[in-house]
């Protein structure tokens, strides 16, 4: 399960992140994650409340983004939803295809919690 070393290491690019710019606390993470990046949602969840005991990110909440994995037509210019579409142009019927958005693995914002 690549998930847990992609949790991992992004655990690892917040806490830095945090650290470098005295934060003491985050409240949540949010991962932006594209429909074709070949990751698990579910896994990525799985995997972060597995990796983050014993972090400065115990307590804290993750939240995932979804970027749908749109493509261009590259015979009749449509932008589609590759997924969705099964990989084919749903006006004309070609499967050639430049991939446009939805390979996305990013740490999208890191979240404090509001001062009282």
């Amino acid at each position: 399960m690549h998930e847990m070393t992609l949790a991992i290491q992004a655990i690892r690019s917040v806490v830095e992140f945090a650290q470098e710019n005295g934060i003491e606390n985050i409240d949540t993470v949010v991962l932006e994650i594209g429909e074709l990046s070949l990751v698990v949602p579910e896994y990525m969840e799985e995997a972060w409340y597995a990796a983050v005991p014993h972090t400065m990110l115990e307590r804290s909440k993750l939240k995932i983004d979804m970027v749908p994995g749109n493509g261009i037509c590259l015979d009749c210019g449509q932008v589609y939803n590759i997924v969705e579409n099964k990989g084919r142009c749903p006006k004309c019927g070609s499967d050639s295809k430049d991939v446009l958005c939805g390979e996305e693995f990013n740490i999208k914002e890191i979240l404090v919690p509001e001062e009282e």
